[in-house]
């Protein structure tokens, strides 16, 4: 979804006890045990909202969350919303904070879809301000999208390593809150989320593919030469008239492809012994290194010697490759 998302610098979270927001969480109660059940996440969510007082508000001032949590809009299921708020207009309202950066503004917490129907519309946006710290905000935004948003394992994963980047001394106990996220499945997105930025642009959101076959091509990808072939296969047309999951898919199918059939060559071996059987030499290859083995009586001596020789020996190897014996 297009919107603005300018990755404000995060804010100092401390505040005095009479100037803290009367939230149903902090960051000290929402870290004690992580939520157990999407209906719980819904409902702290609602109670953030409750009683609290909804105003109208300019879309054109208010801008995206300073975090990201979707990489591509569903533009079905958009036109379906604007078509909605356009026959009975909006049912709930939207989370927003004063803007921490720009007097006059406000910042999005959850309902960018909704902000975007009303300014598609040319209608106010109906909103609920509440003067909120990055964490908490972060909060809010985690566990509105956990219980209604439908964000892929991709989208969740990035949400999470924005976090995680943003709190890197909280031992990831506000990413686990905001998320209802176990230490396992966390260590595995923050994992899949360090792939290259324009990988994982190129794929997009992919809706239908989890945790495990992200994993497996994050697997993938750790060697060099797999990344190099996906930077190229990305840039492809075969790859960009794709769609949604067919994306992930071709991509994965490529690598391992490709993979099969770039083994590494047979390794080579050797062997050599002197006229009077006081030496061995075994020798062997694989393309990317070669070793010798001295053996027998004169294995030290000659062994030294040939080190002596190191020098001369390389030079005139050289010679000799230059004038292209």
């Amino acid at each position: 979804m297009a919107r603005k998302n300018p990755f404000l610098s995060v804010m100092n979270n401390e505040q005095s006890a009479a100037d803290k927001p009367a939230l149903d969480y902090t960051i000290r109660g929402a870290s004690k045990s992580i939520l157990n059940s999407i209906g719980e996440i819904a409902a702290r969510a609602d109670k953030l909202l409750e009683g609290e007082t909804i105003v109208e508000l300019d879309p054109e001032i208010v801008d995206g969350s300073f975090v990201r949590d979707r990489l591509e809009e569903d533009e079905q299921e958009f036109n379906e919303l604007v078509e909605a708020i356009r026959e009975r207009g909006q049912d709930s309202p939207i989370l927003v904070r004063p803007h921490p950066e720009a007097a006059g503004r406000y910042m999005v917490v959850f309902g960018h879809r909704r902000l975007r129907a009303a300014k598609q519309l040319g209608l106010k946006v109906r909103a609920v301000v509440k003067d909120l710290k990055d964490a908490d905000h972060l909060l809010a935004q985690g566990q509105e999208n956990s219980a209604r948003a439908s964000l892929s394992f991709i989208e969740k994963a990035i949400f999470a390593h924005q976090i995680a980047r943003r709190h890197p001394d909280n031992d990831n106990r506000l990413v686990m809150s905001a998320l209802s996220l176990d230490k396992a499945t966390l260590s595995k997105m923050l994992s899949v989320a360090s792939l290259p930025p324009e990988i994982i642009s190129a794929v997009g959101a992919a809706k239908g593919v989890g945790r495990d076959r992200w994993y497996e091509l994050k697997s993938l990808l750790e060697k060099p030469s797999n990344l190099d072939k996906a930077a190229q296969y990305i840039a492809t047309d075969e790859f960009t008239v794709k769609r949604g999951d067919e994306r992930f898919n071709s991509l994965l199918a490529w690598i391992k492809t490709s993979s099969k059939g770039s083994k590494a060559p047979a390794a080579r071996t050797q062997k050599w012994t002197s006229y009077d059987r006081s030496l061995a030499v075994d020798s062997k290859t694989d393309g990317r290194t070669y070793t010798f083995a001295l053996k027998a009586k004169e294995a030290v001596g000659f062994g030294e010697f040939l080190s002596e020789r190191l020098p001369e020996l390389f030079e005139a190897y050289r010679e000799k490759t230059q004038q292209g014996d």
